[in-house]
């Protein structure tokens, strides 16, 4: 975004963006998506007609795009377009791609026990860091953002500033969780930023808790090969919801816009799936009555 030798199109873009409240990673990707476009019509991309969108779309397939790529891609244009180029039928020529879904990666209780046994050192930093990712479901920017200040021992909260979305909110703190972060200030007597990285003026880096995070699932001789960071807090709504929660309280807690995005979870859910009794069982039930 400091770019000196900004055009006045990406400058208004810009602007656009921030008065939609956009947040800055979500501006980056959109400008990096209309470079994408500039680069491939080899001049500029508000002048673009049908043909060349149609185009462009088929080089992203040519290209092996991964359809989520291609898909956030197509969202940058449409706002470019949409908002500010004021081309809104040009949305119509842009067709997003379905890709298959996954089961998302799930750790055990004892998987997860592991991982944050044997979290790298030296000291409680990184175990600290990611039992919070799993005791609260947040996210790895929101976990390396916390301050001091955002621990409410008093009301076994922690306050999470500008979260995704820019938005403030309160998450619960278990009672062994806020014996691990005293433990933890004891030992490291952070001031400021909860976990400090290198120089200590900067929060640690959400790339340096997902190191700390991989190397951690190393040492615990995990090799589920898909899972990542992300990972602790699909496994903090699943286990959530196989001990009873309310789907809609964890719609809450992941801060979820619909409640089909938090439902997901439920296909992950094993617990909760072999604990379901069949609806066959009721026809074994209408047998013995009909045996007596």
């Amino acid at each position: 975004m400091t770019d000196t030798k900004i055009t006045p199109l990406r400058a208004r873009m810009i602007e656009d963006m921030r008065i939609e409240g956009l947040g800055e990673s979500s501006q980056k990707a959109h400008i990096r998506a209309v470079r994408y476009l500039a680069e491939f019509l080899g001049r500029s991309p508000d002048n673009a007609t049908t043909e060349d969108l149609r185009a462009y779309q088929l080089h992203m397939v040519d290209t092996n795009v991964t359809p989520s790529t291609y898909n956030a891609r197509l969202v940058g244009l449409r706002f470019f377009f949409e908002t500010t180029c004021k081309r809104a039928e040009l949305k119509d020529c842009l067709h997003f791609r379905t890709e298959p879904r996954k089961l998302t990666v799930v750790f055990s209780a004892e998987e997860v026990f592991e991982i944050l046994l044997v979290a790298p050192g030296p000291g409680l930093k990184y175990r600290a860091a990611l039992s919070i990712s799993y005791g609260t479901g947040l996210r790895a920017s929101e976990v390396c953002n916390l301050k001091v200040t955002d621990i409410d021992s008093d009301r076994m909260l922690i306050h999470v500033e500008r979260g995704k979305g820019g938005k403030d909110r309160k998450v619960m703190r278990s009672p062994g969780l806020l014996e691990l972060l005293r433990d933890y200030w004891k030992e490291a007597r952070p001031e400021g930023w909860l976990f400090p990285g290198k120089p200590r003026i900067s929060p640690l880096s959400p790339r340096q808790l997902h190191r700390g995070f991989s190397a951690a699932k190393h040492l615990a001789g995990i090799k589920k090969s898909r899972s990542t960071l992300h990972s602790l807090r699909h496994s903090f709504a699943t286990h959530l919801l196989e001990a009873g929660t309310d789907v809609r309280v964890i719609q809450v807690l992941l801060v979820h816009a619909k409640l089909s995005t938090t439902a997901q979870y439920t296909h992950v859910a094993t617990k909760l799936i072999r604990d379901t009794e069949s609806p066959f069982e009721l026809l074994a039930q209408l047998q013995d009555r009909r045996s007596e």
